[in-house]
């Protein structure tokens, strides 16, 4: 377990040239992603094993992630924007990573059944609103923000490493992966003010009618976004259930 601060390193090479309704754009999430990847991940692999990837946006987490570490697995993702899959190829070939890391345009839950995977890493879609007309609709996770998250953990992947945001109804999503039979084993914090995504109106408004419910915990300048990796019971890892929700809700 690890309670980090928020991260402030910057890509260099950013996607300014595309609209941030185009292309998912936030360095200090996508940063702090890469962090828990990194050593959650990527330095617990072995040769061997695969990993999927739900959402894999333009791609700079995992590939930093594969710039610092020595695994030397394969990484399957997917992407439903097709300009955020292009540019995640285009870094992809810079770094000559094509070994290690592949993003294919294609539906994650039609996509992930060709490769037998160890792992499955995502940093999903918790924006909670009523619908999807919101400034990116791909970044919409339903009425809590919970609604695709929970759905990754009946993929059946014995490790699921996912981004889980405080004022999307955490509470829940970590009891619905236990009640599938899972278990917090390592967790990683991070406060995130909240942004450009965040903060449109719609979403606000929701996010506060969540925290009258207690079904979102937040202060008022900033939210807690937890890199949570999960396990399959009966491993003999120790269960950070508790410890995880304990934090979470602190707010």
């Amino acid at each position: 377990m690890n309670l980090l601060q928020t991260p402030t390193n910057r890509e260099n090479t950013s996607v300014q040239s595309y609209s941030p309704n185009e292309v998912f754009f936030c360095p200090e999430e996508s940063q702090f992603y890469s962090q828990c990847l990194e050593r959650m991940v990527l330095n617990r692999c072995t040769s061997s094993e695969l990993v999927i990837e739900f959402g894999s946006g333009d791609g700079s987490p995992v590939i930093h992630s594969l710039l610092k570490t020595p695994f030397q697995g394969k990484i399957h993702g997917y992407e439903l924007n097709s300009t955020s899959a292009k540019l995640a190829q285009s870094r992809i070939d810079r770094y000559q990573l094509n070994d290690k890391y592949v993003v294919r345009n294609q539906c994650f839950f039609e996509g992930w059944q060709q490769s037998g995977a160890n792992y499955l890493i995502a940093n999903p879609p918790y924006l909670p609103a009523p619908d999807n007309d919101i400034y990116m609709p791909s970044l919409h996770g339903g009425a809590d923000g919970a609604a695709i998250t929970k759905r990754l953990f009946t993929v059946g992947c014995d490790r699921v490493l996912s981004m889980i945001s405080a004022y999307s109804n955490p509470v829940e999503t970590i009891e619905y992966a236990i009640d599938r039979g899972y278990q917090v084993i390592d967790f990683t914090i991070s406060p995130l003010e909240f942004g450009y995504y965040s903060s449109e109106s719609k979403v606000k408004e929701t996010i506060s009618a969540l925290k009258r419910d207690r079904k979102a915990f937040y202060s008022p300048n900033v939210y807690l976004l937890a890199g949570v990796l999960f396990e399959k019971q009966g491993r003999g890892s120790q269960d950070l259930s508790a410890e995880l929700l304990h934090v979470m809700t602190a707010f």
